[in-house]
């Protein structure tokens, strides 16, 4: 029988997912999607493969729940730091600076490769958790610049946010570079208020 981590069983899935989670983070960095395996994962994590297909049944599933979890903590995370923000140009520089230093951070294949990698329903999922995103970066634009049409600034400042070679700069360049992007998104949109 199977040695379960933890008090009970809801514990051991927590328990094993954090495992998972923490190799497939580390191994996303210095190999990428393509050449990490359940197996891999598994023996890393300290799992057996049986119980590693148990909570996962294949590597797209793998990938799916992993970005589901760091999607969901980041949400939190972009919520908790905005509010704490007291005007539109400080709102949307902490949007940004945030999105940045979590692209900076996360090694997954950005958009359209993320999405040849994986099945148009796994794709869909993982989407659907830019959704609240979206809709912080919306309230922002509505509140500071509210005669523009957020629906056209969303996907300009999403594009410029997007790209890896705003932030694969040497580690000592990245604080300018992300201050830079803040400049240039503050002037994109109008907010010329100072920070």
């Amino acid at each position: 029988m199977p040695k379960i981590i933890g008090r009970s069983l809801e514990e051991h899935r927590r328990e094993v997912r954090s495992r998972v989670f923490d190799v497939l983070r580390g191994q996303l960095y210095e190999r990428g999607f393509d050449a990490i395996t359940l197996a891999g994962v598994a023996a890393e994590a300290g799992l057996g493969r049986t119980a590693m297909y148990n909570h996962f049944p294949d590597k797209e599933s793998l990938l799916v729940a992993f970005v589901e979890d760091e999607a969901t903590r980041y949400v939190e995370r972009l919520t908790a730091a905005v509010a704490t923000a007291d005007t539109p140009v400080a709102k949307l520089s902490t949007f940004v600076r945030l999105q940045l230093r979590v692209l900076a951070e996360y090694h997954l294949p950005p958009g359209t490769a993320l999405a040849s990698a994986l099945a148009p329903a796994a794709y869909r999922r993982i989407s659907a958790h830019a959704d609240p995103i979206t809709g912080q970066l919306r309230e922002i634009l509505a509140e500071g610049v509210p005669e523009e049409d957020p629906e056209v600034l969303i996907p300009m400042i999403t594009a410029a946010l997007g790209s890896r070679q705003v932030v694969d700069v040497p580690p000592e360049r990245l604080d300018d570079a992300i201050e830079g992007a803040v400049r240039f998104v503050l002037r994109a949109v109008g907010m010329t208020e100072t920070l």
